[in-house]
């Protein structure tokens, strides 16, 4: 499973103490900060130590911070605001239903969708985040419960959700699509091979690339190396070749030039199998290759890998530290500070100036922790 730690401690229900750590409200980045890679620094704590939960950009600036699981594995239902401007979390209300391992997605309307996850039961349930209310209202259900599955919008709005886990522990081939006009899911073609743990990309000529993953646990998992592609039009998803090597609990991204970077994860021994390699598909001849190797090894960093607006990419999880990837040099280079510990299954948010905001996660004890961080480069600010 994704979070194969927290699946043991939702069933023993252990109770772990968070470690805080002192911050500041407000941090000024200025002339330390190196012009070329940037700098992370510490904000304020988030007031819910959470992982596994989500963080989607809104279009008023803000960031909506969702959900997740605390210390002892119970999922949450409370949410939070992070405003750039005030450099402050505010309490945003709770969920209808406790999720964590769920995706959100925003809508063309600047809504959000939240769906799926795991609340000590695999869910089928969804709901709407409206930022002009504030608040959380049911929204349509899935065609089946999953959790830590992708969601991926495509060009016409529509959102592709694919793979996961259901009830039962069974691993999800299946996919649907979520229609913000009608609010109604329905099922769409399935992918070749069950997976969870994979990535899902959105690229330039509309088609999702996913990539990885894997089935099973522990003695029988398989983790993949297969891509396959899904073509909206048709409704299907068809091989696409291989990764270089097998991954899971990787994050995938795409550049610039239409191309996608696929960095970290791991083998079937999890930390121990960390992967420091770097790679690149190429949707035009269908072939990925190796690009670099990263510092550190990296693994369950979905979604705190981040296309910057100079067209390199932030790594920002899976480690104590962060890296900058350039395309063009093909170079990994490393960003000044650290997060004092592992970053799992953080968020990492591309806010309007572009800095990026780190926010949860948990270290290599399981620590949840609620510590959050800017990533800043040049002469960025913060008052």
């Amino acid at each position: 499973m994704r979070y194969v730690f927290v699946v043991i401690l939702w069933g023993a229900f252990i109770p772990i103490a968070i470690v805080s750590c002192p911050r500041t409200d407000a941090i000024h980045v200025t002339k330390e900060i190196s012009a070329a890679n940037g700098r992370i620094v510490p904000l304020t704590d988030m007031a819910t130590a959470r992982a596994a939960h989500t963080a989607t950009f809104l279009n008023d600036g803000r960031v909506l911070i969702v959900g997740g699981f605390r210390n002892g594995g119970a999922s949450l239902n409370q949410a939070e605001m992070f405003t750039p401007e005030t450099v402050k979390f505010t309490a945003a209300g709770s969920l209808t239903i406790a999720r964590a391992g769920h995706t959100a997605t925003l809508l063309p309307d600047g809504k959000v969708l939240i769906a799926g996850g795991y609340d000590g039961t695999y869910l089928d349930s969804s709901e709407i985040f409206d930022p002009k209310t504030g608040t959380f209202s049911r929204g349509g259900r899935l065609t089946m419960p999953r959790s830590e599955h992708t969601a991926t919008k495509l060009s016409d709005g529509r959102i592709l959700l694919a793979g996961g886990v259901g009830t039962g522990w069974t691993f999800l081939a299946d996919a649907e699509i979520y229609d913000p006009k009608t609010g109604l899911f329905t099922s769409t073609g399935r992918m070749t091979v069950p997976r969870e743990s994979h990535t899902a990309t959105l690229l330039h000529n509309g088609k999702v690339l996913i990539t990885g993953g894997h089935k099973d646990r522990r003695s029988a998992m398989t983790i993949y190396s297969s891509i396959e592609t899904y073509d909206p039009v048709q409704g299907i998803f068809q091989a696409s070749g291989d990764l270089t090597i097998k991954r899971h609990k990787h994050d995938a991204v795409r550049l610039s030039d239409g191309r996608v970077l696929i960095s970290g994860g791991s083998d079937e021994r999890d930390s121990r199998g960390a992967y420091r390699s770097l790679e690149i598909f190429d949707p035009l001849s269908g072939r990925s290759r190796k690009a670099a190797d990263t510092i550190s090894a990296r693994y369950k960093l979905n979604g705190a890998v981040i296309p910057l607006r100079n067209g390199k990419i932030l790594l920002a999880g899976g480690s104590d530290t962060a890296e900058i990837f350039d395309p063009i040099s093909m170079k990994v280079t490393p960003v000044n500070g650290n997060f004092g510990s592992a970053r799992l299954f953080t968020t990492a948010t591309l806010l309007k100036d572009g800095r990026v905001l780190i926010a949860g996660g948990y270290d290599q004890a399981t620590q949840v922790g609620n510590g959050t961080w800017i990533f800043a480069s040049g002469d960025a600010k913060m008052e």
